[in-house]
């Protein structure tokens, strides 16, 4: 019963709100809130002018949207070869480390399959001149041109060039003969990119790849070989 009048009494003393250590207390707490809030608004700033860890705060910053950026340009990076690869490489894989090591695989492939392709087409070129030479030379037997010193067939190209194939007997005069057809085909605009010859029993049989400079079609290619069999073979 004591106890209960002594919370009275002190009740009585002290009501609600007029405690002074309480009040104190409270005081207390809400400076704390407004010093708080005001450095929320005010971050770069304290009683006594800047604050020293505003700097170190500024390069944290920084260095978090640095690192962002580069998270997001290595993302774009890896999604761009992702969709060069094919889809049955990366199946099921999900990581960019396995995408990396799908990717150099896939390229080795390709090398490796370029040469193949191109090993191949040294092969058939060196086959279709051969075949080219040898009909190119019973032609001109066949046909009674055989008394010709030099045959000299022109043709177009698949590539949209032109192609010259010279036929004549082994002699001294055949560096004389290729730098004069050579002469001829860069005065009707051709572009000589590659010469090749071979020996086909007691003949000898070149090949030269030229470029068109202009247009293909204003350059007449029958003309062209009839004026360099006159000249050839006019002596």
């Amino acid at each position: 019963m004591m106890r209960v009048q002594d919370l009275m009494r002190c009740h009585e003393v002290f009501p609600e709100g007029k405690n002074p250590s309480r009040n104190k207390m409270i005081g207390k707490g809400k400076q704390q809130q407004q010093q708080q809030h005001r450095m929320i608004l005010s971050p770069n700033s304290n009683n006594n002018g800047a604050n020293p860890s505003d700097g170190k705060t500024e390069r944290k910053i920084v260095r978090r949207d640095n690192e962002r950026q580069r998270r997001q340009h290595m993302a774009a990076l890896n999604a761009s070869l992702r969709s060069l690869l094919p889809y049955e490489l990366i199946k099921g894989k999900l990581s960019i480390t396995e995408h990396m090591n799908e990717a150099v695989n896939y390229i080795n492939h390709m090398k490796a399959k370029i040469e193949e392709l191109n090993a191949k087409k040294e092969k058939i070129n060196k086959k279709l001149y051969e075949c080219d030479s040898q009909d190119f030379g019973l032609r001109n037997e066949s046909s009674g041109h055989n008394f010709l010193k030099y045959s000299i067939m022109v043709r177009p190209t698949c590539l949209g060039g032109v192609e010259v194939l010279v036929s004549s007997s082994c002699g001294e005069e055949e560096g004389l003969l290729l730098s004069g057809v050579l002469k001829v085909l860069l005065a009707e605009g051709l572009s000589v990119v590659e010469c090749a010859s071979t020996r086909v029993n007691e003949s000898l049989f070149h090949t030269i790849q030229c470029e068109v400079v202009n247009d293909l079609a204003c350059l007449d290619l029958s003309e062209l070989q009839l004026k360099l069999n006159n000249h050839y073979n006019s002596g």
